[in-house]
């Protein structure tokens, strides 16, 4: 791979880079791109085109790429109106040609980072962005990884594959990182509200990263030393989730033979004004990252000899959690002179979370599977999600009326949907295992049991 430079550091320095690319970023003229057109990189492809830059989004799946361009939106943190807006303004493209690279000034790379079957990361995605960037890479531009990894990687792989180029991060390009904060669902914390970390390779790399999102975002912008500072304190969020939540958890089971309600005391320790923050338990963990970066930590910590121990074992009890509803499934059953053998389970709720349409690593697919092997009939509802596949098995939402729920041995509770009628549900199910404590207004509770 190489390019021939229009100008070399010997001619041009650096800080002429950055003045000139600071300026167009000031005014407006720098084109922007973003590779990965995903819950992480369209809205904030929206977000750039909103505050007046050209954006190009690139993506390999060529379904987003024509639903882009038309105007269509597939992702629920969108206003509809703000994405069909853009692009009749010729302010958003999308394509998968990436030699439209070479037109830009900026370029976020926004791609997923998942786990492969051993539980290792997998940056394929990342390291094929990159390559196809580099292909068209030019002095004074600015590549900013947005996409969730282990701590090094934009220095140890992404800054490699990019100068093999011949160009030479700090002299002729600019490389950052800077972590995706999307949580799907939120009500009040968008991508333009939410603050943002930036770390660059150089001081340069971190200032001119810094300034694009300055000018993009309504939320503070906190520059570190290091992507690795950004990378890890990425890491560090959601394995802070993690844990709480694996505590959470642990409450839960425990509370349960001690014929606590595990919700009632988080509620009490909540109202102390310090030193406690609210997590709750569930069926297990879901979404694109706290159930995965974790991992990315641990597997990297083997590099340096160092076991992860209070990680890991979060990472157990989160994962067993989907196991623990089933095994409380069948309890309730057989206290109702039931077999799981051919009972009749409804599920609500696939989605990783309330009110959203996301299903990635939900736990509820997990205790769905879980049922099966055990001989239940299950079916579910989400009035977000009416058809999933899993496994290679395709799955259709039954519509939730009386009937179904009458007919229902027990209804299970897996995501808390704020659009279900929980007076409804509870009136017309036989019982209901609630692992959510969705039903926490319903007053008659004489057929509910929480997890």
């Amino acid at each position: 791979m190489s390019v021939v430079k229009l100008e070399t550091h010997s001619t041009k320095l650096i800080e002429d880079y950055k003045e000139e690319l600071l300026e167009k970023i000031q005014n407006k003229t720098a084109v922007v791109g973003v590779v990965g057109l995903g819950y992480v990189g369209l809205p904030l492809s929206v977000e750039k085109a909103k505050a007046g830059y050209k954006v190009i989004g690139f993506d390999v799946q060529e379904q987003k790429v024509n639903q882009v361009n038309a105007g269509y939106n597939y992702i629920g943190d969108i206003v509809e109106d703000d994405l069909e807006r853009v692009v009749k303004d010729g302010m958003l493209m999308a394509t998968h040609d990436f030699s439209f690279v070479s037109q830009l000034d900026c370029v976020a790379i926004c791609v997923p980072t998942p786990l492969d079957k051993y539980q290792q990361p997998d940056i394929s995605f990342v390291v094929n962005s990159t390559r196809s960037i580099a292909r068209h890479l030019h002095t004074g531009m600015l590549v900013i990884l947005e996409s969730t990894t282990y701590p090094g990687t934009t220095e140890e792989i992404v800054k490699p594959i990019l100068e093999e180029t011949g160009l030479i991060c700090g002299e002729d390009f600019f490389l950052a990182f800077s972590p995706e904060r999307v949580d799907p669902g939120n009500k009040f914390f968008k991508t333009k509200n939410t603050p943002k970390v930036v770390g660059g390779i150089t001081k340069a790399c971190t200032e001119v990263a810094a300034a694009l999102y300055r000018n993009v975002l309504e939320g503070e912008v906190f520059e570190v030393s290091s992507p690795a500072v950004a990378e890890m304190e990425k890491i560090f969020e959601n394995t802070f989730r993690n844990i709480n939540i694996a505590l959470s958890n642990e409450m839960a089971i425990l509370c349960d033979k001690m014929g606590i309600n595990v919700w009632e005391v988080i509620d009490a320790a909540k109202s102390k004004p310090y030193g406690f923050m609210a997590f709750y338990p569930g069926p297990g963990l879901g979404g694109h990252c706290i159930p995965i970066d974790p991992f990315y930590l641990t597997w990297k910590a083997r590099e340096y000899d160092y076991h992860t121990k209070l990680i890991e074992i979060a990472g157990e009890i989160n994962t067993y959690m989907p196991e623990y509803v089933v095994e409380r499934t069948m309890k309730i059953l057989n206290r109702r002179g039931k077999t799981m053998r051919r009972a009749k389970i409804l599920v609500l709720g696939v989605a990783y979370k309330q009110d959203i349409d996301d299903y990635r690593e939900s736990p509820a697919l997990r205790v769905i599977e879980l049922l099966e092997k055990q001989g239940a009939d299950v079916s579910y509802n989400d009035p977000f999600i009416p058809s999933y596949r899993f496994k290679g098995k395709e799955h259709y939402s039954v519509e939730l009326n009386a009937s179904v729920l009458e007919e229902a041995d027990l209804v299970i509770i897996t995501t808390a949907h704020s659009t279900y009628d929980y007076d409804f549900i509870q009136e017309n199910s036989e019982f209901i295992f609630d692992t959510k404590n969705a039903m926490k207004g319903v007053k008659n509770r004489k057929n509910i049991e929480l997890l």
